[in-house]
């Protein structure tokens, strides 16, 4: 099976950026997310859902996409999940100018042993420090 066509964890969770959400359905990425997504590996942080109900365009819109959400597993941020978010600012040092949310994010996987999917350049520093996978959802430079 083409590496395309494979989900892109067969063995741990992964918790989704926007980044790769807001590229699910470009050619590059559909198949593997659906493949990703139906074999229960696609998680959801409170703070990507709130990021993506954000954008949606009306109540109705509001409501599908926030069911859809609650039926993922979810990686919660915790207090924990916080502590080991500031954790790694301090590790990164000067290259900590980071997105706040991101921080979390990748903090609130790393809590639970899950991966972060996602498209931008800086969740690989935070995945190393906090020691969990880094997947990107295309090749660089693939989707924009």
């Amino acid at each position: 099976m083409p590496a395309a066509a494979e989900p892109y964890s067969s063995r741990v969770p992964i918790v989704f950026d926007t980044s790769a959400w807001n590229r699910r359905t470009e050619p590059v990425v559909f198949a593997r997310w659906g493949l990703t997504r139906d074999a229960g590996l696609l998680a959801v942080c409170p703070v990507v859902a709130l990021e993506l109900l954000a954008a949606a365009r009306d109540e109705d819109a509001f409501r599908d996409l926030d069911q859809a959400l609650s039926a993922m597993p979810q990686a919660p941020v915790t207090r924990a999940a916080c502590q080991r978010a500031i954790g790694a600012s301090r590790e990164l040092a000067g290259d900590r100018r980071l997105p706040a949310a991101d921080y979390l994010i990748a903090a609130a996987a790393a809590e639970r042993g899950f991966a972060v999917l996602h498209y931008e350049r800086h969740f690989e520093a935070l995945c190393r420090v906090l020691g969990i996978e880094s997947v990107l959802v295309a090749p660089r430079g693939t989707v924009d």
